[in-house]
């Protein structure tokens, strides 16, 4: 199952990702999160982690929330 980081998700911005993350604090919060989910949502894809669909559904719809938040960041 293909992993989902924000590495690959935003390679053009790898610089950017990264000097963000060492100067924005807010941004490494949500990169953090970003990760935790994301990890979590892939443990549930390859059978790791058990969880119902409705839970399921609620991690990927907050993963596209912080994506796209942090999509917004990357384009000021």
């Amino acid at each position: 199952m293909e992993r989902h980081d924000l590495l690959h998700e935003f390679p053009e911005y790898q610089e950017k990702l990264d000097l963000l993350k060492e100067n924005d604090t807010h941004f490494k919060d949500l990169f953090d999160e970003y990760h935790k989910v994301e990890n979590e949502v892939h443990r549930i894809n390859i059978g790791e982690q058990v969880a119902i669909d409705e839970y399921t559904h609620e991690l990927k719809a907050k993963l596209l929330h912080l994506k796209d938040e942090i999509y917004a960041i990357l384009n000021k």
